[in-house]
């Protein structure tokens, strides 16, 4: 029997990727009605996992999930598949229905006003791909609302999402009547609306449910590792005790050997009764992206660009930028201005107005992660980044990326967003570029990594192009130009 306040309930769930990759094992969680819930975990942990038994997606190994009568589920992926990417926007949507929907260009209106993607023009015939990440962001949360389901779930809502993207869909949670489960590393956005966390741990791959938001969970997991690791050191220090002083009694045979026996039970006792405290998330190593030797001059000059109002040019603007060894330009400007088209124009090519030296290595860093081939494994896309075969460097490299053995044999396609991302700056690192061209890098990354990724980046001595939607992390990184494409 499902408690009617509970949406969905897991009940000793396990699953596991085939043998060797577990990922959950006999998990106990409900999630009742009216819940805000935030999904915190490692890059791997299982996250996305979590999401697709909910949905039914996947099935568990044994356990049960039980679900209230009649309950519908709608899930906003992270990213748009690439299957879909040539369907028109009234196809995409109408591909969520089972049953025909005779008013679904209304619906779509509707959707798309609170997802602020209100344009005066018709968007129903556009094709999906005509779309900037930040905007196929907005359609991706418009395709699960436009379910009206009674349990929400979006994988990382805020990637590629300019900041009043960021505030529009904010409010929209914070007033949001049903139940709703988000996957985020964004702390600030977590704060504002959840009220409680559940917590994937990699290592014993259980889920801790806790109360209240994502800076109370935090402390609250800080007290508790802090307070078991105390414990810990108690009994640690008893043991030693009762070990050298049973070692002593067993030395003086007859009725003390019985003793030494006693003390030995009592130190097998205390060892049992020690917390397996959680293994915190491992951040990255510190890293360095080394820029191409014997740089010199300017590596890029951009005179003219063209900002974009649907898929057309609206206007072609003239400027004046050069940009020489350790140089650093951020890019500007909302959703769909063409920041992402502007990059991969210079990253593929070079277009009318930009002008790249001879000889530069380009080094992109995509928001899509299409510069990786999905279907080499780790380790190949690694080889070829690094040009020239040196198998200790290139293992120390993934290695400070939490790039593991078995990760290095996996294909690529198979990994998380998470991980895309890591094998991403790997490949930066071993690549070497003179300009290096980056297209939202937080995106998908773990909060703890974010401060390491930014001191690599403020560092890099090469030339440099960021486009980022996160005040906070581009706070950290030396910009020696700005170019807002709005103005």
């Amino acid at each position: 029997m499902v408690r009617e306040e509970s949406v969905i309930r897991f009940e000793k769930v396990s699953f596991e990727y085939g043998h060797n990759k577990p990922i959950l094992e006999e998990v106990d969680f409900p999630i009742r009605r009216g819940m805000k819930m935030a999904v915190m975990g490692q890059n791997g942990a299982g996250k996305s996992t979590l999401f697709a038994l909910m949905t039914g997606e996947l099935k568990p190994e044994s356990g049960e999930i039980h679900a209230s009568h009649d309950m519908r589920v709608a899930t906003a992926p992270q990213v748009l598949p690439r299957n879909q990417m040539e369907l028109t926007v009234r196809d995409f949507f109408l591909k969520c229905f089972n049953e025909p929907v005779y008013d679904i260009d209304p619906r779509i209106d509707d959707v798309l006003e609170v997802v602020n993607l209100k344009h005066h023009e018709k968007l129903h015939n556009r094709v999906m791909k005509s779309f900037s990440g930040g905007q196929q962001a907005r359609l991706l949360l418009a395709y699960a609302l436009i379910q009206n389901p009674d349990l929400l779930l979006l994988d990382e809502p805020t990637n590629n999402l300019d900041t009043a993207g960021i505030e529009h869909l904010t409010k929209f949670l914070v007033d949001y009547q049903k139940t709703c489960i988000v996957i985020s590393h964004d702390a600030e956005f977590l704060n504002a609306f959840t009220t409680g966390v559940l917590y994937l741990d990699v290592f014993t791959r259980k889920v801790e449910q806790y109360h209240g938001n994502y800076n109370t969970v935090l402390r609250d997991i800080s007290i508790r590792i802090d307070a078991e690791n105390r414990k810990n050191a108690q009994l640690e220090k008893k043991i030693q005790e009762n070990k050298d002083k049973a070692n002593f009694f067993a030395q003086k045979g007859g009725k003390m050997r019985l003793v030494a026996k006693k003390m030995r039970t009592e130190v097998e006792e205390m060892e049992e009764a020690k917390v397996d405290v959680r293994k915190e998330d491992r951040t990255i190593r510190s890293f360095t992206i080394p820029a191409q030797e014997k740089l010199s001059g300017t590596v890029l000059a951009l005179t003219s660009y063209s900002v974009l109002k649907g898929k057309k040019p609206v206007v072609k603007k003239k400027v004046n930028i050069s940009l020489r060894k350790n140089s650093h330009l951020l890019l500007k400007g909302p959703n769909g201005i063409g920041k992402s088209t502007l990059l991969e124009r210079i990253a593929l090519g070079t277009p009318e107005g930009v002008y790249i030296t001879a000889g530069v290595k380009v080094g992109y860093y995509r928001q899509d992660f299409s510069t990786l081939d999905f279907d080499q494994t780790v380790y190949k896309a690694l080889e070829i980044a690094m040009g020239q075969p040196d198998e200790q460097r290139l293992r120390a490299v993934a290695a400070g990326f939490l790039l593991t053995y078995d990760v290095m044999e996996t294909k690529i396609g198979s990994l998380s967003e998470g991980q895309k991302g890591l094998v991403a700056f790997a490949s930066l690192v071993l690549e070497r570029p003179g300009l290096l061209i980056l297209d939202e890098p937080t995106n998908h990354i773990n909060f703890r990594h974010l401060p390491v990724i930014a001191k690599a980046l403020d560092q890099y001595a090469g030339a440099m192009i960021l486009v980022s939607h996160v005040p906070e992390f581009v706070s950290q990184i030396r910009i020696d130009e700005i170019l807002d494409l709005e103005r």
